[in-house]
């Protein structure tokens, strides 16, 4: 006797495994080359041990990713098809992202990003690239997240749990590739910042929710970075 799953079923393991590929570190995103000036903070002993990563990680989470780069994610999410209006809404976190090395990273993000996905053949990210390629579009990452993970299936509460849980793992991973966090304390970092991401999930994006962010350690941080000598990440 043989059974099948039910088409529902089938539709949202394929949306749960999407989820876990472009979630995985393993996924070549580039985002491996940037600290979200990290690095800085370590040199100048701003942050140095697991208690202090933890508190600036959530608040990363908290200033930045969910009043900025979810609100973006999202309002492309539901736009996916006009990549005209995905456009109006890129332009304006290249606005909104002050310092110089924080937007090259996103954007430098948000190419590799799309480049993976126009090799992968997932539905507008071509005609995406060739905008950005064509300097029409800027490309931040949170934006590009927004337009492929729509159209590789995933739900919006995927894309947005994808989105938060690549931002903690690049962090954690400059973490301990400057040295300052094993990989046991860098799971337990990780395992509650799971409480703060679900906590600020509950919260739905509107249509009508404005983006801003407020982070000044890390972007005047990340501003600093740009003119130091002692530089192994990029920001």
């Amino acid at each position: 006797m043989t059974t099948t799953s039910p088409p529902e079923m089938s539709s949202s393991a394929l949306a749960m495994l999407s989820m876990m590929q472009y979630g995985d570190s393993q996924f070549p995103s580039g985002s491996f080359a940037f600290s979200n000036g990290l690095e800085t903070l370590f040199n100048d002993n701003k942050i140095k041990g697991p208690k202090q990563i933890y508190d600036l990680i959530a608040v990363q989470l908290k200033g930045r990713w969910n009043s900025l780069d979810r609100v973006a994610l999202c309002h492309v999410y539901r736009q996916a098809e006009n990549l005209d209006a995905i456009n109006a809404i890129d332009n304006e976190v290249e606005a909104l992202t002050l310092s110089a090395g924080l937007r090259s990273g996103s954007k430098r993000n948000g190419a590799a990003l799309l480049g993976i996905h126009a090799r992968l053949g997932t539905t507008m990210s071509m005609e995406y690239r060739q905008r950005v390629m064509e300097k029409k579009a800027p490309g931040h990452i949170p934006v590009v997240q927004g337009l492929v993970f729509h159209h590789c299936g995933l739900t919006e509460l995927q894309a947005q749990i994808a989105s938060a849980h690549g931002l903690c793992n690049d962090m954690l991973g400059a973490c301990m590739r400057l040295g300052k966090l094993g990989h046991i304390h860098a799971q337990l970092i990780r395992q509650k910042l799971s409480s703060v991401i679900a906590t600020l999930l509950e919260q739905p994006v509107s249509d009508e929710q404005l983006m801003h962010s407020y982070v000044p350690l890390t972007e005047i941080a990340a501003m600093r970075h740009e003119i130091s000598d002692q530089r192994l990440f990029a920001n």
